[in-house]
């Protein structure tokens, strides 16, 4: 069995062990299984079964693994992306006000362009239509909402009338146990701990039950496949202009994330040549745009290559065998369902009855807010490569990232960055610093504001 793996993934000649394999393998899941927490609560609030959720993302997570493995044979995992999941939720659900079921179609229709693109190998010719400081700007504007989100659903910061939102009061259980999480997940992570964010996940859900914080009893939520096959594709007729937007910003997104997360973790362990090129990487963003196709299908929002996936290959892992151990233990995980029901568990309703505000319930799971925080934070990184004495770079970058956090909505931040950077290199005489595609783009997204809004 062990030469048939060995000649397979080519163990030995990479240097690795099958005992390196599995304990890559276990850490990277360890690292990235919070998803699975996660997941269900944001993908719920556009409506979708809870319990369906789960199951689709610890399913179309493994196919995912299983296809990066078996096929690219690299030990990269996959699961629904951060950042893509909001976008589905609060933008095409909630903003744009789709079903779940066609956001769905809209999910598995990107994955078939970037399918398309990645079989004819244009991707790089994609990338060279984005400018580079908004590339930089958006995983961060991402990452800002996010964290702005799991401050409100920590009870960090409220509704208020005169300002629209202002600080919690924290003398109250969410936020102190929601600020407790994010300095477990932050000490465990300065420590090199691995699975820092389920930790500390796992211990701020013990916190809030042991407080009484979180109830020990909640709604039952079972597994089921009632997200299963639901794609609807004739409601992207009607409102075909929104729903093409849509479908761009999935499509550039998984792009970027690709990108960044192969040629990261890629040179990390050695695999990129010295000519700069990745060997089989067209058929790990294969894999990538199935998985994205899968999740869709089986009821989950956009399926990507995470960069969690560093741990494992920091572990030793050289191999897709590692993949495939990851794939295991989210099949696994489904085993655990009824803890992440706990953490789905939206407690808003009781707290502001405590505060005695009427009418200002705002969805609050303080047990997952930690983790939103957290991943927030570490998608900021890009952000210090942007050439901020550059006004033309780091003012369009400036309205990415702060409309799409504070205007609550990613598309809002991306056309933003996507105008302002055509219009303020054209006032300054760098009009041909821009490709001719970006102004057609910001073209259309200013007259999507004027005629269709």
């Amino acid at each position: 069995m062990m030469e048939k793996l060995d000649r397979f993934f080519g163990i030995r000649e990479s240097g690795s062990t099958l005992r390196r394999e599995v304990v890559g393998g276990l850490t990277t899941f360890a690292t990235m299984s919070y998803i699975i927490f996660v997941q269900p609560t944001i993908l719920a609030m556009a409506g979708m079964d809870f319990g369906s959720v789960i199951m689709a993302t610890c399913l179309s997570s493994a196919v995912g693994c299983v296809l990066m493995g078996l096929f690219a044979r690299y030990p990269f995992a996959l699961a629904p992306g951060m950042g893509e999941n909001f976008l589905f939720t609060f933008t095409v659900c909630l903003g744009m006000g789709f079903s779940w079921q066609a956001g769905l179609a809209i999910v598995f229709i990107s994955g078939l362009l970037f399918l398309l693109l990645s079989v004819l190998s244009v991707r790089e010719k994609v990338l060279e239509v984005f400018p580079d400081t908004l590339k930089n700007a958006i995983g961060p504007g991402i990452g800002f909402f996010i964290a702005y989100v799991g401050f409100q659903w920590g009870g960090i910061i409220v509704l208020n009338s005169a300002t629209m939102s202002t600080l919690g009061d924290l003398r109250h259980g969410p936020p102190l146990i929601t600020l407790f999480g994010v300095i477990i997940i932050a000490t465990l992570m300065a420590k090199g701990i691995r699975g820092g964010i389920l930790i500390g996940l796992l211990a701020t859900l013990g916190l809030g039950i042991l407080t009484g914080v979180v109830p020990h009893h909640t709604e039952n939520k079972p597994l089921s496949f009632a997200t299963f096959f639901q794609l609807d594709f004739g409601a992207l007729i009607e409102k075909w202009d929104q729903a093409l937007v849509a479908i761009l910003l999935f499509f550039f997104l998984i792009l970027f994330d690709t990108v960044g997360t192969l040629v990261g973790v890629s040179g990390q362990a050695g695999f990129i040549r010295e000519d700069g090129r990745l060997p089989r990487a067209g058929k790990a963003f294969f894999a990538d745009a199935m998985a994205t196709c899968v999740g869709a299908i089986f009821g989950t929002s956009t399926v990507t290559t995470y960069i969690e996936s560093a741990t494992g290959v920091a572990a030793g892992a050289r191999t897709g065998l590692a993949a495939l151990v990851t794939a295991a233990c989210f099949v696994g995980a489904i085993a655990f369902a009824p803890i992440v029901a706990l953490v789905g568990h939206d407690i808003g309703p009781a707290y502001y009855a405590q505060l005695a505000i009427p009418n200002s319930h705002v969805a609050m799971y303080p047990a997952v807010a930690p983790a939103l925080i957290t991943v927030g934070f570490l998608m900021l990184a890009p952000l210090r490569r942007i050439h901020w004495e550059d006004v033309t770079e780091s003012l369009p970058a400036l309205f990415t990232v702060s409309l799409m956090a504070f205007g609550y909505g990613i598309t809002e931040g991306v056309a933003a960055g996507c105008v302002s950077y055509a219009v303020v290199k054209l006032t300054t005489g760098r009009g041909r610093e821009v490709h001719p595609v970006m102004y057609g783009v910001a073209v259309a997204l200013m007259l999507r504001y004027a005629l269709l809004r």
